[in-house]
């Protein structure tokens, strides 16, 4: 018999990537509102180096103060727009953990990115001793920073609190004309909620916070950019490679998020990683003798999507007074997915479930969207990713493409697929044209980069890890054979020990390297 685990509060993933989930993060369309070009990465550094509007961001000396728990907090001021430098601006939200070395020992700054988009930086860096190892902050500073748009950074409010609920609790898998209907009159709700907050909801794509991230690098300091991130914090991180090759210090990209995927790939993809983890998740669950599934894992995989299906017709009550509808019992099963350690609690929510109590689930959902047990989202990341998808690409598809898809995704995927095939629609009549793209980078002249992928990863299914190792003309490709969405930090002493090593030492493991 398995012992069973103290649970454990909600572990640092990338939002999806862990809205990815809620969302479908590869829902993207329209066309780029701005003519000029993003710019090749050798025009961005020429131009941040000679544009005296630039240089006045580049050259801003932070103002640290102590903000508690050993931390210090700042701003960094940067333009809302980067093709007009002179124009708005506005303030990210920094904070640090200084080291205690000096000298050679001392090896600058080291930048986090948690994933989402849409987590906090701030937040996640402030958990330093749960994310970085202690040899890791021996030698840097650990900075976190609240991407535009999120957290304390000019968050993007593209909802009130009780429109966000009806969001989440819209039917995701529609079964009638009707059905359709509402799902696309939501999401497009969302996308004008997002259009008419402000300035800042055509600028919060990723080529945009990766060059605030430059402009961070050079207020701490720093030659070259040292960089964790995690999910969604790997595209962030990629693309930041190709825009500023050169400014590529130690970089690690845990559970991977490729450029160069499609939306339907990205969207297929995790349908198929979220099935694996699902079985994984009833194989280990049926040694344990209170487990609420029966027979062999096809079977227990079974009860769960019949479960799943019965709440599109029979909702079930919580002690909360709100029902856990079909949209939010998805959310309270994909959250513990994310985690090994979260496996029990998973348990012990669908015994309530199978008993009528549909609570337990309901507060792994609320968990998954940040949401309090007062009505009050804790922060935008169930919105906000939206705002960011829909600029980062440009392959969005139409309602009829995205109807196509159902059914190729239900065989591949049956429990995830359909979910996650009606996501695609959230960027279909997206009011603010993207500005990204779908390519490959390459990050031509970075320096070593290292990538870590997790071979039963849910949310960044380990091909894509591949994929990067691949597309990087600097990438090394270090393997977890594990459960759970990203590596380092989460478990495995090897994954550690390598991370560590080059991330202090610049000494990358060998070619093929497992964990």
């Amino acid at each position: 018999m398995r012992t069973r685990r103290r649970p454990v509060p909600r572990r640092w993933v990338a939002a999806p990537l862990a809205a990815l989930v809620l969302s479908g993060c590869s829902v993207f369309g329209g066309s780029s509102p701005d003519p000029s070009p993003v710019g090749t990465a050798s025009a961005v550094e020429g131009e941040a180096a000679t544009d005296p509007a630039l240089a006045a961001f580049y050259g801003q000396d932070l103002q640290w103060a102590d903000c508690s728990g050993g931390f210090e907090c700042s701003r960094l001021t940067v333009p809302v727009d980067y093709a007009r430098p002179a124009g708005e601006t506005l303030s990210l939200a920094l904070v640090r953990l200084r080291t205690s070395a000096t000298g050679d020992d001392r090896l600058g700054s080291l930048v986090l990115n948690p994933g989402g988009p849409g987590a906090s930086g701030v937040e996640y860096a402030r958990a330093a001793e749960g994310v970085t190892s202690q040899t890791v902050r021996d030698h840097f500073d650990v900075v976190g920073f609240d991407p535009r748009g999120v957290g304390a950074s000019a968050p993007l409010r593209c909802l009130p609190d009780a429109a966000v609920d009806e969001f989440l609790a819209t039917d995701p898998t529609p079964d009638d004309a009707g059905e359709v209907q509402a799902l696309d009159e939501r999401v497009t709700a969302l996308g004008e909620g997002c259009a008419a907050a402000g300035a800042l909801a055509a600028h919060v794509d990723t080529r945009s916070v990766a060059r605030d991230v430059d402009v961070l690098r050079a207020a701490l300091g720093d030659d070259k950019l040292n960089y964790l991130g995690k999910s969604y914090g790997t595209y962030l991180g990629a693309w930041y490679a190709e825009l500023f090759p050169q400014r590529v210090g130690r970089f690690v990209l845990d559970g991977v998020l490729d450029p160069a995927l499609s939306s339907e790939e990205v969207n297929a993809g995790q349908a198929a990683g979220f099935e694996v983890a699902l079985r994984s998740y009833v194989q280990g669950c049926l040694g344990d003798d209170d487990c609420p599934l029966t027979g062999g894992v096809d079977d227990g995989v079974a009860q769960v999507r019949a479960f799943l299906a019965s709440l599109d017709a029979r909702p079930l009550p919580t002690s909360t007074g709100r029902d856990l509808v079909q949209g939010l019992g998805y959310l309270g099963l994909a959250y513990p997915l994310y985690a090994q350690a979260l496996w029990p609690q998973l348990s012990e929510a669908l015994t309530s479930a199978f008993a009528g109590d549909g609570t337990a689930m309901l507060a792994l959902a609320d968990a998954y969207a940040h949401r309090g047990a007062d009505g009050t989202y804790l922060d935008n990341s169930s919105t906000v990713i939206y705002a960011v998808n829909c600029l980062d690409r440009d392959d969005a598809e139409t309602l009829p493409q995205v109807q196509d898809t159902v059914a190729r995704f239900e065989a591949a995927s049956p429990t995830f697929g359909p979910f996650l095939a009606w996501g695609s629609l959230a960027c279909t009549n997206w009011p603010v044209p993207p500005v990204g793209e779908v390519r490959a980078v390459r990050a031509e002249g970075a320096g070593p980069i290292l990538v870590v992928g997790t071979t039963r990863d849910p949310a960044t299914p380990y091909p894509w890890a591949e994929n990067l190792a691949r597309e990087l003309s600097s990438g090394r490709l270090l393997t977890y054979d594990g459960d759970g969405h990203t590596a380092y930090g989460t478990g495995s002493g090897c994954v550690d020990t390598a991370v560590d090593t080059y991330l202090v030492a610049g000494v990358e493991p060998d070619e093929g390297t497992t964990c």
